[in-house]
């Protein structure tokens, strides 16, 4: 059981869990390398900025993916935790420093929390961010029981929804969920520097819906798609041929002249009829999908089968009471 708990990197995801951890009476210490911010989450109640007397039960790395390895590495030559886990978006690449350099990678369980915010920082905060969410856990072929145990346990206090699956799974979904959506929306609002000066005064909730996660920290993203780049890379291929597609329609319906266009206008409608599909599948009608704040259904007594952490390497997992939302 977890009792104590250390938090490197006291942004909002990390601040936010230190926040649902200490609602539940956890002992928090934090820890960032800049004081201040560490200071602003202390000041809110999120725990103590200040090292800790001993090894806590378990340490939360909230840190970019290309900074898992290292601090990984440096906290446990240190002996800070018994236990560690992390919060970046992507799984494979730091998986993959934990298992070169960590002095103890069994101790080690990759997470990642699907929640988040416009804003960032330890002011934007919430202990209730997790509530509802799916949160990945991606054990590694050699991974412990406890550790694997102790991030399920996390995931509880925070009250998240566990989902356990191989690295390499998790990272080709959030290139499609997670990263191309912020791409897209860049590359959206980009294009709004060049319009007319007009544009703010037309500017409707249509463009601000697709735009903004477009106002994300840009050295965050940047490390984050330099982590995850060939599948994201794969699926704006994919992108880059519908575009294509769809830019030959209406340049043809674009042309001078009495021409029905209607090839061009079946290229268009199953465009925009996929697009309907794609969304009704992760929203979902009465036998669709659901997203990742569904309720989750609690059946009473439903057995909790106990899984080995590296059986996790075959699939995606069912944790207990709670619903698979992979494809």
């Amino acid at each position: 059981m977890i009792r104590s708990m250390a938090v490197i990197g006291t942004g909002l995801i990390g601040t936010s869990v230190a926040l649902a951890a200490s609602r539940r009476g956890l002992t928090v210490y934090l820890a960032d390398r800049d004081e201040s911010a560490a200071a602003a989450a202390a000041a809110r109640g999120a725990g103590r900025a200040e090292p800790p007397p001993g090894p806590v039960d378990l340490a939360v790395l909230a840190v970019p993916p290309s900074q898992v390895g290292p601090v990984l590495a440096e906290q446990q030559k240190r002996g800070l935790a018994r236990s560690y886990t992390d919060v970046a978006s992507v799984k494979s690449e730091p998986e993959n420093q934990v298992l070169a350099s960590a002095p103890e990678p069994s101790a080690f369980v990759g997470g990642h929390p699907l929640a988040g915010g416009e804003r960032s920082g330890p002011l934007a905060a919430s202990a209730d961010l997790f509530t509802g969410r799916a949160w990945v856990l991606t054990p590694s072929p050699l991974t412990s029981q406890r550790a694997l145990d102790r991030g399920r346990e996390l995931v509880e206090v925070c009250g998240g929804v566990p989902l356990v699956m191989p690295s390499r799974v998790h990272d080709e979904v959030v290139a499609l969920t997670s990263h191309l959506p912020h791409v897209v929306a860049s590359l959206l609002a980009a294009r709004l520097l060049d319009g007319p000066e007009e544009t703010p005064l037309l500017a409707g909730r249509g463009l601000d819906d697709v735009t903004r996660i477009a106002g994300g920290s840009s050295l965050l993203w940047s490390d984050i798609l330099r982590a995850n780049a060939a599948p994201v890379a794969r699926i704006l291929g994919d992108l880059q041929a519908d575009i294509t597609g769809l830019l030959a329609a209406l340049n043809d319906l674009a042309l001078p002249g009495d021409r029905s266009g209607a090839q061009s206008m079946r290229t268009v409608m199953d465009l925009l009829d996929r697009g309907i599909a794609g969304r009704a599948r992760i929203r979902g009608g009465a036998d669709g999908p659901r997203g990742p704040r569904a309720a989750v259904p609690r059946a009473a007594g439903h057995p909790k089968a106990r899984e080995s952490a590296h059986d996790a390497a075959d699939g995606v997992r069912r944790e207990p009471h709670q619903q698979e939302v992979m494809p």
